[in-house]
């Protein structure tokens, strides 16, 4: 066994070697692209068990996810299958996942100190603390609340709660409907600013239609400003019948009064700053003995004077046994807007999901969102924290945890109660977080409460691969990781096993231009001719066929499919390639660029690499209804897409395409130096003709012309001298 451990730490570099053998209670282990993190991380739970004698029930290694945890254990068990049958297995394509997992459990339990450690997901690990010890803090038969009806991790699937976050929250916001003044709010708020988005129109006059009604009443009518809408609705509210603009000739001329109110044979004009005269209309409702009367915008700056005003001006017109109450109900109501309330849910969904990762207490959401300056925020959280609130305490009714509260209730937990914590702390003397890149602010509040000055933090990552600040991920902990943990030591591991140097030279070049960052200088083990190709097509069109040709060229040298992936910042971005590629009988392997993290690939090609919309970099300064939770800031998120761009190159092993257009390339482009690409494209055909004169006379020859018929001038053989441009 001392022989093997030597062995290992043998093929390990220095900086890896330093890592291993740290005593260090608080080490971040900074690891670049391809630098062989995961591996140091392996050889320190081996070291730690072969070398220090550390029992492995008080190591706990953490992951992000099932595929992870996954990987981690199959490569504890290739270390210890001196056979190399279990290696085999895993690379047999013949081999189906369930199989594989079936053989991986028997390996596990196999070798007694693999089947001893604790290597969990963050979400694994927190629901076994609660399912074992969590009574107090929670009912221990909780089922899971997720997005879907089934969850990836073994141990969670389980106990699945029968319905998703969405039902939940869709049947609640049904519930709530019963409120007749909720449900007329929301369809209010769908309608202005999910399907009519007045907010976007009036800031961009071009959106506005031509006739000038952009406003959707209760009813469906499209009326033209805001206090029309307002008392259209009322009348709606009332189940008070009316026209919008009829068509009425008096005497003298045709002319369109707002609003008609036939079973009070009632006219109602509304003034606005922007109306014209009405003096001629109010001499044609005169001379016609009609009853006008008129409503003014400034009556609708309170709401509560223009409901009594025209309660006034309205109801003691109607018959004394009008019906004046209506039934309404969310089916009817919302007939046609489904997909609009499906969006709403969404959104709440998002804002819930935020709430909890921020761990902010939802009265003060609510409160800074009542002092926002625009309407359209102020509405929705009005509308979105009573159904927040009611999802909550459903769940803990019917003792259901979604993911982010496994983390929450397992740290209120361990707050809460310290015999619980203290078992813990105990237990876990060596504590290995992976992808520390990630973690969001309930994570790292539950890695501190296992803390004790006795635990060994084992954290590795890099910052430069942080790309999931969309999720909640919090890139300062990693950058700075000794501000958040006392004491704490950083090792960069700088060496790339993975990629060509001009590979690697170029993506260092590229994040040179974040600032929010841990500078490494990582250098390059392989050495190639190859440098990067950067093509820009004229079109999409050319752009595919290069991309067609290389693959085919690749396939022809006897690169493997598998060993070519194709990256991109969104899905739409790839369809075209697909179905060409398709059609052609190839078959290219297409992931999004957050989808790839991990991978690697002896060729790789990143399309859309173009300016602006639909591009990379795509800044998408999130609704200003999430930034109530969290304020965006565009340099962090441009930051994060460069990262984004960093982790792309670094999955190319040998050869890296990058797809352009011309006249359009990202400003990614421009941030890698010459030196490392070769810049290629199809020539733009000429708009000129080349046109042929005499020297003599100048007049404009053919030309197979050896004479000019003109003045008789001889035409010189090389008339690429005489070419003049038109």
């Amino acid at each position: 066994m001392e022989n093997s451990v030597k062995t290992n730490l043998s093929a390990l570099n220095d900086r890896q070697h330093e890592a291993v053998v740290s005593e260090d209670k608080r080490l971040l282990v900074l690891a670049g692209a391809g630098s062989g993190k995961t591996k140091t991380l392996l050889q320190k739970l081996i070291y730690l068990i072969e070398e220090k004698g550390v029992s492995p029930s008080s190591i706990l290694a953490i992951t992000f996810t099932k595929n992870a945890t996954n990987e981690m254990i199959d490569r504890l068990i290739i270390s210890a299958d001196h056979t190399g049958d279990y290696e085999k297995l895993l690379f047999d394509k013949k081999i189906s996942k369930p199989e594989r997992d079936r053989e991986r459990y028997l390996q596990q339990k196999k070798y007694k100190w693999i089947d001893g450690l604790t290597v969990k997901t963050f979400h694994s690990f927190c629901y076994s603390i609660l399912r074992n010890y969590g009574v107090n803090e929670f009912d221990n038969k909780f089922r899971i609340i997720g997005d879907e009806k089934k969850v990836e991790e073994d141990e969670l699937s389980k106990h699945v709660a029968p319905e998703t976050v969405f039902e939940v929250i869709h049947k609640l916001l049904i519930e709530q409907c019963e409120d007749t003044d909720y449900l007329l709010q929301l369809k209010r708020y769908i309608l202005d600013y999910i399907i009519d988005k007045i907010h976007l129109k009036k800031a961009d006059p071009k959106l506005l239609p031509k006739d000038g009604k952009y406003f959707t009443t209760l009813d469906g009518t499209k009326v033209r400003s805001k206090s029309e809408q307002f008392i259209a609705d009322w009348f709606y509210r009332h189940s008070i019948k009316y026209e919008y603009e009829p068509l009425l000739n008096v005497k003298d001329f045709s002319f369109h009064p707002d609003f008609y109110i036939p079973d009070a044979n009632l006219y109602i004009e509304h003034i606005s700053d922007k109306s014209f005269s009405t003096k001629d209309k109010e001499e044609q409702f005169q001379k016609g003995n009609l009853l006008l009367v008129k409503t003014f915008d400034s009556m609708t700056r309170d709401s509560a004077l223009f409901n009594h005003t025209l309660d006034k001006i309205v109801k003691n017109r109607l018959p004394s046994n009008y019906h004046k109450t209506i039934l309404l109900n969310f089916k009817e109501e919302f007939h046609g807007y489904q997909e609009d309330v499906k969006d709403f849910v969404l959104q709440i969904m998002r804002i819930t999901d935020m709430i909890k990762v921020e761990n902010i207490d939802i009265n003060l959401v609510l409160e800074h969102a009542c002092k926002d300056q625009h309407e359209r925020v102020r509405h929705f959280y009005e509308l979105a924290i009573p159904i927040v609130k009611k999802y909550i305490h459903y769940c803990t009714d019917k003792s259901y945890l979604d993911f982010n509260d496994l983390i929450s209730r397992s740290t209120s937990l361990f707050q809460n109660h310290e015999d619980i914590a203290t078992k813990y702390r105990n237990k876990y003397e060596y504590i290995l977080v992976d992808e520390f890149q990630d973690v969001n602010n309930l994570q790292v509040e539950l890695i501190k409460l296992l803390l004790t000055d006795k635990t060994q933090l084992f954290c590795v990552g890099d910052d430069w691969q942080s790309i999931y600040g969309f999720r909640g991920s919090n890139v300062s902990y990693i950058v700075e990781f000794e501000n958040h943990f006392t004491n704490a030591r950083t090792i960069k591991l700088n060496l790339n096993y993975r990629s060509t140097q001009s590979i690697v030279g170029a993506s260092n070049e590229v994040i040179k231009n974040n600032k929010f960052k841990v500078d490494k200088d990582v250098q390059a083990s392989k050495k190639s001719e190859h440098k990067i190709v950067v093509y820009s097509g004229n079109s999409e069109q050319e752009n595919i066929q290069f991309c067609l040709d290389k693959v085919r060229e690749l396939l022809e040298d006897g690169i493997s499919n598998d060993d070519i992936l194709f990256l991109y910042r969104r899905n739409k971005m790839y369809s075209p390639y697909f179905y060409r590629f398709k059609n052609e009988g190839i078959r290219v392997q297409g992931k999004t660029i957050h989808a790839s993290k991990g991978l690697e690939a002896k060729v790789v090609f990143i399309i859309g690499l173009t300016e602006g919309s639909g591009g990379f970099p795509d800044i998408w300064l999130e609704d200003r209804i999430f930034q109530v939770i969290k304020k965006a800031n565009h340099d962090l998120l441009m930051e994060e897409e460069r990262r984004l761009f960093y982790v792309a190159i670094t999955r190319a092993k040998d050869k890296l395409f990058l797809i352009t257009e011309k006249g359009n390339e990202s400003s990614f482009l421009k941030e890698i130096p010459e030196a490392f690409t070769v810049r290629t494209t199809l020539p733009i055909k000429a708009v000129v003709d080349k046109v042929i004169t005499c020297d003599s006379c100048f007049s404009q020859l053919e030309k197979l012309w050896v004479v000019c018929p003109y003045c008789g001038q001889k035409v010189k053989e090389d008339r690429d001298k005489n070419n003049k441009q038109r």
